[in-house]
């Protein structure tokens, strides 16, 4: 219950906060001075409301405003993966912060890979992008109308933190006290070596791979708090599952807008290794360096 009231906590104030942005218009004027960059991602400059939706809010978010501006199948699949990538930042940061991660350097790392992905894949996918003008119809509802729907919504949200975390820490002291920690563990031994993980991360991955970052972070502190984890070992994790995260449920969200699901999981794992060698290198010339500027 102290897991889940620190993330309610975080979780009812932003989201209020992002209702209110959406609400007065903020977050549209913000997409129109970051629109030109897309398009050098074969993105049309609306897109950058997706992305700015995406990166306060949550993927369900995303879903209902690419349903609303309908963009051909290779831009939306673009777009969506870059979303995967970035998003619930004030959320899911704090979460990697409380596990060990500099807030700046998570925040870098999820604004890079997703263009970096969307700069790759706009290479990659077939076609070019088009030509069509698409627009957001803005509709004017009442205030009260707006704020009973983020009500219901925040409601339906907390009480699934409320469940999930408390089921969720349950399981793991049933897997530890029976002893099946390991038995999950071993198989995936070879997978996280090719990952660049360590063995005490493997439980915390497959969380955050199975039910997502926010959900899966009753898990990681947990794990941190305990010392199953240290705080070094959970920083490679927090580089990896920064980028590539709910691979289940997310992508399986954007089958209702008929996109390709492959291209939604396969380029955020390869990112997602990558930031973890490239992150055990840079400790590793790190350590080399002070070890050169200590007096003998």
């Amino acid at each position: 219950m102290k897991t889940a009231w620190w993330l309610i906590k975080i979780t009812i104030p932003v989201s209020f906060g992002v209702m209110l942005l959406d609400y007065f218009g903020v977050l549209a004027l913000m997409a129109q001075y970051t629109g030109p960059v897309f398009r050098h991602l074969g993105l049309p400059g609306i897109s950058a409301i997706v992305l700015v939706t995406s990166i306060f809010t949550n993927i369900y978010s995303v879903v209902a405003v690419l349903s609303m501006l309908q963009l051909p199948v290779r831009e939306g699949v673009i777009l969506a993966s870059m979303c995967l990538v970035s998003h619930a930042f004030p959320i899911e940061t704090t979460v990697m912060k409380r596990t060990g991660s500099s807030v700046i350097r998570m925040l870098l790392l999820r604004l890079t890979g997703s263009f970096v992905i969307g700069w790759l894949l706009n290479m990659l996918i077939p076609g070019t992008m088009s030509t069509d003008i698409h627009t957001i119809i803005q509709n004017q509802q009442d205030f009260s109308i707006v704020f009973m729907h983020w009500l219901s919504s925040v409601s339906r949200t907390t009480l699934k933190i409320l469940i999930l975390v408390n089921l969720l820490l349950v399981f793991q002291q049933l897997l530890d006290e029976f002893g099946w920690i390991g038995a999950i563990e071993k198989p995936l031994v070879p997978i996280m070596k090719i990952m660049g993980l360590p063995r005490s991360t493997t439980l915390s991955w497959v969380v955050a791979n199975l039910i997502g970052l926010a959900y899966g972070s009753a898990i990681m502190i947990d794990e941190s708090e305990k010392g199953k984890m240290n705080r070094e070992d959970a920083d490679l994790l927090n580089h990896h599952i920064a980028l590539s995260h709910s691979q289940l449920e997310d992508p399986l969200l954007f089958l209702t807008l008929g996109y390709a699901i492959h291209w939604l999981i396969w380029p955020r794992i390869l990112i997602a290794i990558a930031s973890v060698w490239l992150r055990k290198a840079e400790l590793k010339i790190s350590a080399v360096y002070r070890s050169k500027r200590v007096p003998v």
